[in-house]
């Protein structure tokens, strides 16, 4: 089975018929699956959501009343609030970078099966980065918010803790040491380590990577894959986080996922096609950046579940270790599972506390190997907002976890363990 895909922004009859052409002749002189067509060269329609009874679950108009982007003035005050905070934080704050915005996308999925939905969706995000002078050199600090909602998003967290925070992580890098090398236990603060379960894990997950034999959980389901501490969801209706909507790109209902229950592989997460060939139904995880892209397995917002532990429990019951309050970038082979993750602030635990800051601490390992070393998991869940990317396609996401403990990883740091 191949697939043809075409793209138009004339949604006049002719222009919606000579797409679907173009469409089913790249699917007949394809082998595999196709890129994109676009059919530039047609004549212009009537814009996008001109007339049509879809069920928008939300209308522009209710959307308006619900929701309002940020103005250009409330975006400035936003902005010097947090330089402000940021610089007040140390005289060595000597680049403060901040910025905000709101997005809102109305979207109409209509297909041949019948079906006829849409959804409202607006987003708005704060992100702020410093860099911190010191004898040791510059560091850099970032922290960032992000809802699915409108300029009320700055009603509900504070600027100024944000950049204080993101002063604070630069200038602690400033006076960190070279982070030990070889297996350690590392602590994940809450919400700073989903980024490497969706990474490490989520992706293995995800339909098209199982069927094409690409993931190492494909055949698993019903196994032991990880610590009986381990729930894994993916929830698309989770509040305002970062990856929620009402429906995906194909139409389908966003909804809770449990992938991982109690240690055990459950389910995949899966597009509307890949579902129909497999005889089931999708998972509400057909996702695409735009309509110009072909839609793809994709999460949503996805999070291990809290236990029943303190977190400073935990930290205290670790004699030596790493403490990570929030990771950074990195690489996974989704077929095999291993990965490298940066961290953009992290801490050595000696006795039981928390003590020096560390620098170049990088953890290496393996996805399914490191949900069987969960051991601990504590009550504070958290989540973070993110962007994932997959075959040159970006899409809003949200990783979440509460304060966990591995019972072992490599650091690939410089000193000594």
């Amino acid at each position: 089975e191949t697939t043809g895909f075409a793209h138009t922004a004339d949604l006049s009859e002719r222009g919606l018929l000579r797409a679907a052409e173009a469409a089913s002749a790249v699917a007949r002189r394809s082998k595999g699956r196709a890129g994109p067509v676009a059919a530039a060269d047609l004549p212009p329609g009537p814009p996008p959501g001109s007339g049509g009874d879809a069920d928008t679950r939300g209308t522009a108009d209710e959307g308006d009343a619900r929701h309002q982007p940020t103005s250009k003035e409330a975006s400035l005050e936003i902005l010097r609030r947090a330089d402000e905070a940021a610089r007040s934080t140390s005289d060595g704050i000597a680049q403060v970078q901040a910025g905000c915005g709101s997005s809102r996308r109305r979207i109409v999925v209509a297909n041949s099966d019948g079906l006829l939905a849409g959804d409202d969706q607006w987003r708005t995000r704060f992100s702020v980065s410093c860099v911190a002078v010191g004898d040791t050199g510059l560091q850099t600090g970032f922290e960032s918010a992000a809802r699915t909602v409108g300029a009320e998003l700055f009603e509900e967290v504070s600027v100024e803790e944000l950049a204080e925070r993101a002063a604070r992580r630069a200038l602690a890098k400033l006076a960190a040491r070279p982070a030990p090398s070889g297996e350690l236990p590392v602590v994940l603060a809450g919400g700073s380590g989903g980024i490497l379960f969706h990474e490490a894990c989520g992706h293995g997950l995800e339909a098209d990577h199982i069927v094409k034999d690409a993931s190492v959980y494909v055949g698993r389901v019903g196994e032991q894959v990880a610590s009986p501490l381990v729930t894994l969801v993916d929830d698309g209706t989770v509040g305002t986080e970062w990856g929620t909507y009402a429906i995906d790109d194909e139409g389908r209902p966003a909804q809770r996922n449990v992938l991982i229950d109690k240690g055990i592989l459950t389910d995949y997460l899966w597009d509307f096609l890949r579902a129909r060939r497999e005889g089931r139904g999708s998972s509400g995880n057909g996702r695409r950046e735009s309509y110009q892209h072909l839609p793809m397995v994709r999460m949503t917002n996805t999070f291990l579940l809290a236990g029943e532990e303190d977190p400073d429990e935990i930290v205290a019951q670790t004699p030596r270790g790493v403490y990570v309050a929030k990771l950074g970038g990195g690489q996974v082979n989704t077929t095999t599972g291993d990965f490298v993750f940066g961290t953009s602030e992290a801490y050595l635990i000696e006795d039981g506390k928390i003590t020096e800051p560390l620098r170049d601490a990088n953890l290496i390992g393996n996805g399914p190997e490191v949900l069987r070393r969960v051991d601990a998991v504590a009550t504070d869940f958290g989540m973070t907002p993110g962007t994932c990317g997959k075959d040159g396609q970006s899409v809003p996401v949200g990783c979440g976890q509460a304060t966990l403990r591995l019972t072992g990883i490599t650091i690939g740091g410089t000193a000594a363990a």
